[in-house]
């Protein structure tokens, strides 16, 4: 049985997760859940799973979780980042999952890398800001980082069975998002509420944000290069709308390795945790008679600049794709809140990325230093738009 921590428990990422456990209780144990605010969810999630422990972000979020479990209730309650390196690394845990939203996942994955955990890495933003230095230390300690991300995992499962160096190129989908159809003179007036109107996945606000200006692509760009050791012009990004296929492998016999589902996340998570076993989701296959087809095209760059943005950071390397990332979360942020209008989210990243005066080898505290500079310098211009 699999001794698990989630962390971003409250999140899509973890709830589907847990709806897996549910289905096996037999197979999974929850030891320890971990959130940020959503300690109401948090608490029932207490009552039906039993965890040993959980965390969550401050000492206001603990008191406020405490006033809603049982007196009786024997979990102990962690706060802020001491709280989730402990949720990550904890002896009472074989397998972590990593579901937090953003730069907050890094310091977490190098805790549970660090205490050789079975890692599922559902958090892109850890790849990102460090790829190089979170493999490293992952092949420094023997732990296998296993995808959760429907696109990593895809090109994982194709890949099985498969030589490394018969890969040639990879295939990562995109649905292409809300606005694939709609003119880039309207992008203006496009409002938050417009842009979590996501057509085939069901996923937390800043994911379908990112989905939205396809900067959830640019993330999972430089991700695969992490994870399956490629260089940048092995990746190329192609816009699916249906989301059957969830991404795809070029080999270099020019034959190509499709993985496809329904747009259900259980399946990757699933399999991450569980690999090499596939578990019965009850989850229907696609009703290929009833598709009218499978429909491929190119991403609109100039349109979604995002892509173009995560080829730049990958060129440049060193903190640049940290600084990317956290300016992102900045604007997205600022325009979920109603700060700033959709096209100023490019705007932001872009101008944030080129001042930026690159590290070109940097340790984890120059990355965390520039992902703060990043922040101060986006944080500023969401306050003058």
């Amino acid at each position: 049985m699999r001794q698990l921590s989630i962390l971003g428990s409250t999140g899509s990422i973890g709830q589907s997760a847990l709806a897996v456990v549910a289905r096996y209780p037999h197979r999974f144990n929850v030891r320890i859940l971990a959130a940020a605010n959503n300690v109401t969810l948090l608490a029932r999630q207490i009552e039906m799973f039993a965890p040993d422990m959980v965390a969550v972000i401050n000492r206001e979020k603990a008191r406020e979780l405490k006033s809603l479990i049982p007196d009786t209730s024997s979990v102990d309650v962690l706060w802020g980042e001491k709280g989730y390196l402990v949720a990550a690394s904890h002896d009472m845990v074989d397998t972590v999952l990593l579901a937090m939203v953003g730069a907050a996942g890094l310091m977490p994955a190098l805790a549970a890398i660090d205490a050789q955990k079975k890692v599922a890495l559902a958090n892109k933003e850890t790849l990102v800001m460090a790829g190089e230095i979170v493999m490293a230390r992952a092949a420094e300690k023997q732990v296998t980082v296993y995808p959760v991300d429907s696109e990593h995992s895809a090109i994982f499962q194709c890949l099985e069975g498969n030589r490394q160096r018969d890969l040639r190129k990879i295939f990562l989908t995109a649905s292409g998002g809300p606005f694939r159809l709609i003119p880039r003179e309207r992008f203006s007036s496009l409002t938050p509420k417009d842009a979590l109107s996501h057509p085939t996945w069901d996923m937390g606000a800043k994911i379908s944000i990112d989905s939205a200006t396809l900067m959830n692509k640019a993330l999972e760009i430089i991700e695969a290069v992490h994870l399956f050791k490629l260089m940048p012009d092995q990746v190329e990004v192609v816009v699916h709308p249906q989301s059957i296929v969830h991404s795809m492998v070029g080999f270099s016999d020019g034959t190509v390795m499709a993985q496809m589902g329904l747009p259900d996340m259980k399946a990757a998570i699933s399999y991450a945790l569980s690999w090499p076993e596939r578990l019965d989701l009850g989850l229907d296959f696609p009703d290929f008679p009833d598709l009218a087809g499978l429909f491929f095209e190119a991403p609109d760059r100039e349109k979604f600049p995002s892509i173009d943005f995560a080829f730049k950071a990958l060129e440049a390397g060193g903190t640049l794709p940290g600084v990317m990332n956290a300016a992102n979360e900045v604007a997205v942020d600022g325009f979920l809140n109603h700060a700033i209008g959709f096209l100023d989210i490019f705007h932001i990243i872009e101008t944030t990325m080129s001042a930026h005066k690159v590290i070109p080898s940097p340790g984890v505290a120059d990355i965390v230093a520039a992902d703060g500079w990043a922040r101060e310098r986006a944080g500023a211009m969401v306050e003058t738009i």
